[in-house]
């Protein structure tokens, strides 16, 4: 097996979905995004929204919990060497929140594996790009970004 195949590279992978309810959406713009339109129903209603709403950071960290708990959508590493390890992210590009995600939606995650490339700092580390997104119920893309982890892979 090769680490492209590991990694599915090229592959659209669905990763899980997950539901925004009105009180987890409350909770999380209480302590990460306190804007009316997401810890306020009535506000929200009154907002450019219309309604509650989850915070686009909501839908992102929602993404990354599905991509995490992912495991079973990875292949089982037939060698040679080690098992490749998944390390840290230096970062994402065009995040894009599409569409207002409201209380209510469950949103499905997919992600890419765009490339991987040696990393020369860093020997037996490679960098890959991913490219990330969530559709809701009717299909609308309602969040996409371009990201970046490191695989640790003999």
């Amino acid at each position: 097996m090769t680490l492209d195949e590991f990694l599915r590279v090229g592959e659209t992978v669905d990763i899980g979905t997950h539901t925004f309810d009105p009180e987890s959406i409350k909770a999380f713009a209480r302590k990460y995004d306190p804007q009316p339109f997401h810890v306020d129903a009535e506000l929200a209603k009154q907002s450019v929204f219309g309604g509650l709403c989850a915070s686009g950071w909501h839908t992102a960290a929602a993404w990354m919990k599905c991509n995490i708990e992912t495991e079973a959508v990875t292949p089982a590493w037939q060698g040679p060497g080690p098992k490749p390890e998944f390390g840290p992210s230096p970062g994402f590009r065009n995040l894009k929140w599409l569409k207002p995600v409201f209380a209510g939606e469950t949103v499905r995650y997919t992600r890419k594996v765009l490339n991987h490339r040696p990393l020369a700092t860093r020997p037996g580390w490679h960098v890959m790009t991913i490219w990330g997104e969530g559709h809701d119920s009717t299909g609308d893309k309602v969040l996409e970004f371009e990201s970046a982890a490191l695989v640790k892979a003999a």
